[in-house]
């Protein structure tokens, strides 16, 4: 049986500006059904998500919404 890897999805989050709002994301999107492991740079804003199946934009700007931030684009 051959093992899948993990579905990654890469977006960019507006208004990070400290490791305080990197943790807030960070946690939201953890909570997301299937996110196996989520990583937030704040230089850029860019949010890298991997899950055992494939995450919708939609649950992922919600998350990041509930944080208190917004996805661009």
């Amino acid at each position: 049986m051959a093992v899948q890897a993990p579905f990654r999805t890469h977006v960019t989050v507006s208004g990070m500006t400290c490791r305080h709002c990197v943790m807030s994301v960070t946690e939201e999107v953890s909570e997301i059904d299937g996110v196996s492991a989520v990583d937030a740079d704040l230089d850029s804003g860019l949010l890298t998500v991997l899950a055992d199946r494939d995450i919708e934009h939609d649950e992922i700007a919600a998350a990041v919404s509930e944080a208190g931030f917004e996805l661009v684009g």
